[in-house]
C-alpha cells in the first residue's frame, strides 16, 4: 500500500502555482544589477527549492510525478491562454490589444518554458538523488547547490535560446543567460539555511527520508 503523505499535495500545488505564474510573466525583461533578465528570476528559483524538498524527502520518483503533473497543468493553461487571445473582445472592451500583446508571444515562451523546466528539473532531481546516496545523507548543502548549479544552467540556457533567441541580440542573450543562471544559483545559496529548516521539519512531519537506491530514473515514466 502506498504511503499517505501530509504535505506532498501542498508542494504540488505550490509547484504548479509558481510554474503558471512564470509561464504568463516570463516574457517581461527587467534589469537586475544592470543585466537584462526575465522577471521570473525573482521567483522561479522557488520551484527548484520545492523540487529539492520533494526529492530529498520523498525521492526522485515522487518529484518526477510532481513535474509531470506541473507540465500537464502548464500545457492546459497555455491552450486556454491562446483561446483567450483568439476570441474577439466586446466592442466596448479597450484592453483587448494589451491581452494580445502579452499572450501572443506565449506559445514560444511556453514551449521554451516546458523544455527548460523538464530538462532542468530532471537534471536537478537526478543529481540530488544520486548525491544523497553517495554522501549517505550528509552534506545537504552540497546536494542542493550542486543540483541547482547544473539544473538551473540547463533550464536557463534552454529557455532563453528557445523562447528569446532572435528577439534579444546575441550578446544580450548570452549575458542574460549567465546573469539569470548565476542569480538563480545565488538565490539557492542564500536560502540554503531556510531549505535546511524546511527539509528537516518536513522529514519529521512525514516520518520519511527516502534514498533512491533502487529507483528507475527514466524521466519519461509518469508513475512512482
Amino acid at each position: 500500500m502506498q504511503k499517505h503523505y501530509k504535505l506532498l499535495t501542498l508542494f504540488l500545488v505550490l509547484n504548479i502555482t509558481f510554474q503558471l505564474v512564470s509561464d504568463a510573466t516570463a516574457g517581461k525583461i527587467i534589469e537586475l544589477l544592470g543585466y537584462p533578465v526575465s522577471i521570473t528570476v525573482l521567483y522561479f528559483p522557488i520551484v527548484y527549492i520545492i523540487s529539492d524538498i520533494i526529492t530529498e524527502v520523498y525521492g526522485y520518483a515522487q518529484a518526477r510525478k510532481v513535474l509531470w503533473l506541473t507540465m500537464l497543468s502548464s500545457i492546459t493553461a497555455g491552450i486556454f491562454y491562446q483561446i483567450a487571445v483568439a476570441i474577439e473582445p466586446a466592442s466596448f472592451f479597450q484592453a483587448g490589444a494589451a491581452y494580445e500583446t502579452v499572450f501572443s508571444v506565449v506559445p514560444r515562451i511556453l514551449i521554451g518554458g516546458w523544455l527548460a523546466v523538464f530538462t532542468g528539473e530532471i537534471i536537478n532531481n537526478y543529481i540530488l538523488a544520486k548525491l544523497k546516496v553517495m554522501t549517505k545523507g550528509d552534506h545537504l548543502w552540497l546536494r542542493t547547490i550542486s543540483s541547482t548549479f547544473f539544473g538551473q544552467f540547463a533550464n536557463t540556457t534552454v529557455f532563453y535560446v528557445v523562447a528569446l533567441g532572435g528577439i534579444l541580440p546575441a550578446n544580450v542573450l548570452v549575458v542574460s543567460i549567465l546573469a539569470g543562471w548565476l542569480f538563480k544559483v545565488a538565490v539557492e545559496i542564500i536560502l540554503t539555511p531556510v531549505t535546511y529548516v524546511v527539509i528537516n521539519k518536513v522529514k519529521k512531519i512525514e516520518n520519511e527520508d527516502y534514498y533512491d537506491k533502487n529507483t528507475d530514473f527514466n524521466p519519461l515514466k509518469f508513475g512512482t
